[in-house]
């Protein structure tokens, strides 16, 4: 008894009899609206100790047309609790469409001239969204850390003077209310992928979610951190492939391409590409986003700095806006052969 299907027109008082039935039975209760007439409950818990005669006192109650079960650990992420895929819009950009979105910018946020001249040229370039670490997770404790709140209101000037929606990094609960204050989206770095605590935070956000693949993590475990932050109320979540760690030493990830096609066939969720990451060297950043819209992505996340050469934190990786202008014109042709736009 993972999904409980309602008869169209179901009242909110047989809702609540239902989730107060799941709770006697030790279970909680994510309601999803389904168009204007269906309405769907995810159960939340450990669905398989549910005695059959129990699931059947579900199935009898008011409102309720069809008892599921789901075979994937991860029910709510999954293509069995919801077919069709996801799409929300922010400030007017719809991400899971036919429209690739691209989140472009710096890596971290290093000062108030460079985000906004670096938001000016993306914008031109074609970008939907301006992205830049507040808060940088760093290997060293004696990296550049980024700018804090102060660098979050740098962000939310450059989305004032471009349009362009922020998308930011987030570390640490703590930090939750300033960067729900300035951020559209928030970011889940590789190494949060599996902060257990930090996921049901923002679980409880509105914002939608980028959630970056773990270092080492396969797909299932990603989904399965999918699964906290949507089992906490929050279905915006966008999984973002950005490479994972292999014997492999020629770039600084293996990016995982075959992971979009596989998503697609177990997710709703759309799926984003960050091709920066996931190869390390800006040279191969452009053959990366090209392969990803080939693949299936949803989206592209691409690190550009006016000056690589002097970016405080992952320069080498980074395309000057040149480059970026370039690799938008040159990805146009390949997203309308797999019937896409960008």
């Amino acid at each position: 008894m993972d999904i409980i299907v309602l008869k169209p027109g179901t009242k909110k008082d047989h809702i609540r009899k239902i989730e107060k039935k799941l709770k006697t039975f030790g279970l909680g209760a994510n309601v999803v609206i389904k168009g204007t007439e269906r309405t769907i409950i995810g159960v939340k818990g450990d669905t398989s100790v549910v005695l059959p005669e129990q699931e059947d006192s579900i199935r009898a109650m008011e409102g309720v047309e069809e008892v599921m079960r789901i075979l994937k650990p991860f029910k709510l992420a999954s293509r069995e609790f919801k077919h069709a895929n996801s799409t929300f819009s922010v400030r007017g950009n719809k991400i899971g469409g036919k429209k690739i979105q691209v989140i472009a910018g710096p890596c971290a946020v290093e000062g108030r001239e460079i985000v906004l001249d670096i938001a000016k040229h993306v914008k031109r370039g074609g970008a939907s969204f301006i992205r830049g670490g507040a808060f940088k997770p760093r290997t060293s404790p004696y990296s550049f850390q980024g700018m804090g709140e102060e660098g979050l209101r740098i962000l939310k000037e450059a989305r004032e003077k471009t349009g362009l929606p922020v998308v930011t990094e987030l570390m640490d609960p703590r930090d939750m209310d300033v960067i729900q204050k300035y951020a559209d989206i928030i970011q889940i770095g590789a190494r949060n992928m599996q902060n257990f605590k930090l996921l049901l935070e923002v679980g409880l956000s509105k914002k939608p979610v980028v959630l970056k693949r773990g270092l080492c993590a396969t797909i299932k475990e990603w989904l399965m951190a999918a699964e906290y932050i949507m089992s906490n109320g929050n279905e915006k979540v966008i999984l973002c492939e950005r490479g994972i760690r292999t014997f492999e030493t020629a770039t600084r990830n293996t990016l995982d391409l075959s992971a979009v096609p596989v998503l697609k066939s177990q997710t709703h969720l759309p799926v984003m590409v960050d091709p920066s990451h996931g190869v390390g060297y800006a040279h191969l950043v452009i053959p990366m986003a090209k392969a990803a819209v080939a693949a299936g992505a949803d989206g592209l996340l691409v690190e550009v700095h006016t000056n690589p050469q002097e970016a405080f934190s992952d320069g080498e990786q980074s395309l000057p806006p040149v480059d970026f202008k370039r690799m938008m014109k040159e990805l146009k042709p390949i997203a309308a052969a797999v019937g896409r736009t960008i």
